[in-house]
């Protein structure tokens, strides 16, 4: 079974642990999720089965919605609500909308962020988030992310806390702990996430997805159709889905990296990208035959 299944995780398990059900309910050994979601978060997850795992490190890397709750007025150590309390809660009612505002706002575009220390980032091999719990410092190197958007939806003031309701539209790698984290220090009264939930990786939506309770062979998305619906396509002549069979590059015009090449009868072979050293032609990065 090669392909897709978009699932809307439950809060509760790991992204792991949504891959072990699907491999499960599915019969299918082979499988992996394209981009983590926190226990607490719920939402779009994208699980890739057989060949199709080939794929998920490129659609992990497309862009991402969320809507989040952002409780400003105490810090968290783990930026969320499963962590334990930082210091005291502060009243957070005083920070007015034009000062949210204008927090908000340095937030857009690009910017530099330091990842939640109880992230998946590896260090020294080993995941920051069980260093965490090992009783270690962690310092993370702040990275180069994109907020294409920042909207606060809705505001609910309940003294000493303010609950903001966000849409948050972002590069890869964005994390939006950090965005709750940031906002709460910049405004001097701390902050943390109480709620996440991811509507939209790259082409796939929540309306895309299936209850992992539900999930069946007919809610696999078919590779040729993830292609089509995420990469440009090359369709190719047989002698030349022969030299993709083989690892070999191709004498065709790619213009973005990466793109999707189809068999004649029109099933997805392979990913390739320009070669940079050879103009009009393009290699291979991942090969699905």
């Amino acid at each position: 079974m090669d392909g897709l299944v978009v699932i809307d995780k439950p809060a509760g398990l790991t992204s792991q642990a949504v891959v072990s059900r699907c491999r499960r309910a599915l019969g299918e050994r082979k499988a992996g999720h394209g981009g983590t979601l926190d226990p607490m978060a719920t939402g779009v997850l994208l699980v890739g089965l057989g060949k199709a795992t080939r794929l998920l490190g490129y659609l992990a890397a497309d862009r991402k919605t969320y809507r989040a709750t952002i409780r400003l007025g105490q810090a968290m150590t783990t930026d969320d609500a499963e962590g334990e309390p930082v210091g005291e809660s502060v009243d957070a009612t005083g920070v007015d909308d034009a000062a949210l505002e204008a927090a908000i706002s340095a937030y857009r575009g690009p910017i530099s962020q330091v990842p939640s220390s109880v992230s998946a980032i590896k260090v020294d091999g080993k995941r920051a988030y069980a260093l965490v719990r090992a009783g270690q410092d962690v310092e993370l190197k702040p990275r180069a992310v994109t907020i294409h958007r920042y909207d606060v939806l809705a505001r609910r003031d309940c003294a000493p806390f303010v609950d903001l309701d966000v849409e948050v539209d972002c590069s890869s790698g964005t994390y939006i702990r950090a965005l709750a984290r940031d906002l709460g220090n910049d405004l001097g009264v701390g902050g943390h996430l109480t709620a996440l939930r991811r509507t939209q990786v790259g082409a796939f939506a929540v309306a895309d997805a299936v209850p992992l309770d539900e999930v069946a062979p007919a809610d696999v998305i078919d590779t040729s159709e993830v292609a089509r619906r995420c990469f440009p396509v090359v369709e190719l002549s047989q002698s030349q889905a022969t030299d993709v069979g083989f690892g070999r590059p191709l004498q065709i015009a790619v213009a973005e990296d990466p793109t999707a090449v189809l068999s004649p009868d029109g099933r997805l072979l392979a990913l390739y990208r320009p070669d940079p050293e050879r103009s009009g032609w393009a290699r291979p990065v991942a090969v699905l035959i």
